[in-house]
Formats: C-alpha cells, structure tokens, sequence
C-alpha cells in the first residue's frame, strides 16, 4: 500500500488542534476560571497573573470565542453592518471610516449586502442580529415597521434616512441642492428633470422633495423620472424618458446612473453640456474621469459612517450621545453643466 494512503488517515486532512482555555491554564499554572477572568474581565485578578495568562495565550496561539465571551458580559464586541450595494463607490470611504472608527474602540466589524432587496436584508438582519451588539443600516430598504422590530432587538442606527425615535445618519441635503438648482437657473435653464433611484429609497424622496421647492422657489419647470435601479445601467436606459421630458436639464439620484446618462448621451450623439446639462449626486471616485468631467453633489459620506459607528457604541454602552457631527453636502461644478442651447 502507498505509504502516504497509509498514512492519509491520521497525517493528511488532519485539523490543527485549536488552543483552548484549559490548555491556557496549564501552561500559566492556573485554574481555568482564572484564565476566564483574565481575558473576559480584564483587572479582577493580580497583574501579574494576567500577564503571565496573556503571554501563555499568545504564545499557544488562542483565539477567543465572540460568543463565549458574550456569556458573562453579555456583549460579542461585534457590530454589524448592512447596505444596499456593495459595488457602489459611494460606499467606500464610508465603509472604512466605520471600520476605523469600531477598530478604535475594540470593536469588529462585520459586513452583509442586501443587493437593493428588502426580502434580502430582512433575512441577514434576523440572522445576523444574535450575534452582534448592534447594527447600522446604510441606505436600508426595509421599512419602518421592520427597522423598529430590529431596534427592539439590538441598537440600531440608520444612514442616508430618517426614522422618528431612531439614531439616524442624514447628511443635509438642501445646502447641495439649492446649490445646484441655483447653478442650473443662473446657466439660463427654465426646466430640470430629477431621475429618481428606487421605490423604496428614503433618501430619494428626500432629494427630490428639496429639488422640486427649490426648482418652483426659481420659476423652473420640474418633472420626477422613475423610480430607477441606483445604477449606470438604468441612468443609460433613462436616456430616452428624459428627452421626451423636455428637460434641458437633469439632477441624477447618484452619479452613477448621471454616469449612465453621459454614456447614452455620447451613444446618440447628444451634445454635454448644451443639449443636456448633467449633475450627479455622492462625488464618488471617478466623477472626474468621465467626458465631460462630472459636475456633481458631494456628500460627506465616510463622516457619516464614523458618527454611525460612534452613535451605535453610544447606544451599546447606554451612554448619552455627544454633540453629533454635522454633515453637510456642496455643489462641485465641473463641465457637465453649461448654458442650454438649441
């Protein structure tokens, strides 16, 4: 027989014994309830003992259990966080400023995506939620009813939308807007088409809510088109609604679906600006390579996902928040909008 068939049983597909606590107090020469109490509660027991526990436990290679762990405190250390669309750049630097924020306090953090599908974030949500000390929401597409049976369960904070009782992330939204409905106006336009993101969006309604006041404030004429998939894919095929609108005009959910737009319009031939001014929303990485460069809403999006995190410790912790950080959002003009023609 092969030696290394022979052999395959105990030497081949063999898991490496992981390290446990009561392998920990052998070591250090003490009772495994001590070696507990020096890696779950920190302090309780002499210093030097914790140290001579701590440097058995790295020298073994322990790796402690989140969930064994949240039987005496009651806590995993772990916080969850759920958004709509993984691929969107928007979410980048938002993403790392949560996951600096959370390592800073100890804190790990986990990522689901819901693809833009309540039926599927409702179902990470109730999975994930036993596991964590609470989670963030970031451009939820559940609705209120469901995010409240979640904040009974865990702290819950939400970005990018308003919930009444809940924490909620919202950078303002009218400062860029009326920045950008001005700008329009002052180029000479008298019509402005918004293309809407999804049914479900919070923020959507939200933007086109300040879009449309400050659209009638300027004496334009103003049209909703949608609702749309948030993506450069759908702002393509909203090429042709949005000429039949008559808009000279338009401001996009997000920059990729104004990305989307651009594309089409350079397919048919259409003239950015001139036939058609162009403003996006997010400022994402990018938005200045198209052609024309993109001009653009800019949301202070990796503050909101630092403040999200701190929100949520501060809720764990059942401690009062401190004064939030205002976040705002501005105008980037670049060369997407000009004066109408034709």
């Amino acid at each position: 027989m092969d030696k290394d068939a022979a052999a395959s049983p105990t030497t081949r597909g063999t898991r490496k014994h992981q390290p446990t606590i009561y392998d920990i107090a052998q070591a250090a020469g003490v009772d495994a309830s001590t070696v507990s109490r020096a890696l779950n509660k920190p302090g309780r027991i002499n210093v030097h003992t914790e140290a001579r526990i701590r440097a058995a436990a790295a020298e073994l290679g322990y790796q402690g259990n989140p969930m064994a762990r949240a039987l005496p405190t009651g806590k995993t250390r772990t916080l969850a966080l759920i958004l709509s669309d993984l691929t969107n750049p928007v979410y980048f630097t938002l993403l790392r400023a949560a996951e600096q924020t959370a390592a800073a306090a100890g804190y790990t953090l986990v990522l689901a995506e819901s693809q833009d599908s309540s039926e599927m974030e409702s179902g990470i949500s109730q999975t994930i939620v036993p596991a964590v000390d609470g989670l963030v929401l970031v451009g939820s597409r559940l609705d209120d009813e469901q995010v409240r049976s979640l904040a009974q369960r865990k702290p819950v904070v939400v970005v990018n939308r308003s919930l009444e009782e809940l924490e909620s992330v919202v950078p303002d939204v009218a400062p860029g807007i009326a920045a950008a409905v001005a700008h329009l106006a002052d180029l000479g336009h008298k019509s402005v088409a918004y293309l809407g993101g999804p049914a479900n969006a919070w923020m959507s309604r939200r933007r086109w809510d300040e879009i449309f006041e400050q659209a009638v404030a300027h004496g334009m004429s103003v049209v909703e088109i949608g609702p749309n998939a948030p993506t450069r894919e759908a702002g393509r095929d909203a090429m042709k609604r949005v000429i039949a609108s008559g808009a000279t005009a338009v401001i996009a959910y997000n920059d990729l679906m104004a990305i989307g737009l651009l594309d089409a319009a350079k397919q048919d031939g259409l003239e950015v600006p001139g036939r058609l001014s162009i403003i996006g929303f997010d400022d994402i990485f990018g938005a200045d390579f198209t052609s024309p460069p993109l001009t653009t809403v800019s949301t202070e999006l990796s503050g909101a996902g630092a403040e999200a995190v701190r929100r949520l410790l501060a809720a764990i912790d059942s401690k009062e928040r401190s004064a939030g950080t205002d976040l705002t959002t501005s105008l980037v003009v670049r060369e997407s909008t000009g004066a109408p023609r034709g």
